[in-house]
């Protein structure tokens, strides 16, 4: 690596450390190599925007975060969470099951783990905390671990980042997170049921069975979009960023006609917390862009696909090192910023090594997404401690079985990619 570079890349990390947010300290590390390279810094301007301007794909990402707004407001959340607590809400600790059934449902429709966390995940710790039937700190902690499964089971933003940088398939992406999304629910919602019993947590009110069809009927509309979503995507019918428009397009005629749920002022409210959001995000892509091109330029991914084959690694043996890396890191940066600027310096030595690209891409994923719950960094329970007032240090103490959790299942689905990729090969990916 070249002194500018080294530079550039302090400059980065020093400006980000004293609290700079992400994308300026990259802006202003790529400024200062091109500085020290004799570059001309209209460069930095010129790779964001060409990055920006020719990635269709990048598109989905608001189109989902508006999608996501709208199933938010007014009473389409109500009614999934009926639903939810109709089906699985009359087992010991039912309330839990409840929360991460949510969090699968809620996970077709939003691809963002931050929205599933503060939008229904606050209504259904308010009814977990409510007469102190669960501890604030394990229905909070419970609420970041299921909403991690959010980016896993399509559609999600993540692997829409992954599939740019990559140059995979996002339908494949999309159909690979499918059963992992659900296995992570499943060992959430095993790990609950052994909590339970060991606490002697209270049966909640059981919904007669009778009620169920009336309850699933209301909520029929609202479960109806990822289904729309998925036949779109793989029956041919759309392109994932087409998707995503239907998908916004679908939740605002449910929401504002079908539930007269979202007025006019509601509507410009939310629209213009999607822009917010959309801009935060878009800010951030950006400047990965163009820390990314200055990593070609260096030809460090090459460098260190060729020193890590001198070490004759393994396939097994080098996903577990990434994974550790990437875990490692999880607990200091933003998901965004691990997957445009990390990420991308392991693939061409996982490509060489013969690991599935799919595979990579779902596995690190989950990775980065457990990196959301674990401190100091976990983003998401600073968020569910400001929706919701809980103290920090109640949800830290009661996160880490969920965090032990949620690594054995990346674990299993590290060590058996076969559990990633049957879905895919049904619908034809022959990789």
């Amino acid at each position: 690596m070249s002194m500018a570079f080294l530079i550039s890349l302090g400059a980065f990390l020093l400006l980000g450390a004293i609290g700079m947010p992400i994308a300026i300290a990259a802006f202003a590390g790529s400024i200062a190599y091109m500085f020290m390279s004799g570059q001309d810094v209209g460069l930095v301007a010129e790779q964001a925007l060409n990055g920006l301007f020719n990635s269709y794909v990048l598109l989905a990402v608001p189109l989902f975060i508006l999608a996501a707004n709208f199933m938010n407001a007014g009473t389409i959340s109500d009614r999934l969470l009926t639903f939810c607590i109709a089906i699985v809400g009359r087992f010991r600790g039912g309330l839990a099951h409840v929360n991460v059934l949510a969090s699968v449902i809620f996970s077709g429709m939003s691809g963002s783990a931050i929205a599933d966390a503060a939008g229904i995940g606050r209504v259904i710790i308010e009814l977990m905390t409510r007469d102190n039937r669960y501890p604030g700190g394990y229905a909070a902690a419970l609420t970041a671990a299921s909403s991690v499964i959010g980016p896993i089971i399509p559609p999600s933003i993540p692997m829409i980042l992954y599939a740019l940088i990559s140059g995979t398939s996002i339908g494949y992406l999309f159909l690979a997170g499918i059963v992992p999304g659900l296995f992570m629910a499943l060992v959430l919602m095993v790990l609950n049921v052994i909590v339970a019993r060991k606490r002697d947590f209270k049966r909640d009110e059981v919904v007669p069975l009778r009620k169920i069809p009336r309850l699933t009927m209301r909520a029929f509309p609202a479960l109806m979009l990822p289904v729309i979503l998925l036949y779109g995507i793989y029956g041919g019918v759309t392109t994932p960023t087409e998707a995503a428009a239907i998908a916004a397009i679908y939740a605002l005629v449910l929401a504002g006609l079908f539930y007269r749920s979202v007025s006019w002022k509601d509507f410009y409210a939310l629209v213009l917390d999607g822009a917010k959001s959309t801009s935060v995000v878009g800010l951030i892509i950006a400047s990965a862009l163009v820390l990314n091109y200055l990593v070609a330029s260096e030809n460090i991914p090459a460098l260190v696909a060729d020193s890590l084959s001198a070490t004759q690694m393994s396939p097994l043996m080098f996903l577990l090192m990434i994974n550790l890396i990437i875990l490692v890191l999880g607990c200091l940066f933003d998901a965004t910023t691990l997957l445009l600027i990390v990420v991308p310096l392991f693939l061409p030595t996982a490509s060489m090594l013969g690991i599935d690209l799919v595979h990579f891409g779902v596995v690190i994923t989950i990775n980065i997404m457990i990196g959301l719950i674990t401190p100091p960094y976990g983003i998401l329970l600073f968020v569910l401690n400001g929706v919701t007032g809980i103290p920090l240090r109640d949800i830290i103490r009661e996160i880490w079985p969920f965090v032990f959790a949620l690594l054995c299942a990346l674990i299993v689905l590290v060590l058996i990619p076969d559990m990633v990729l049957w879905l895919p090969r049904m619908f034809g990916y022959v990789g």
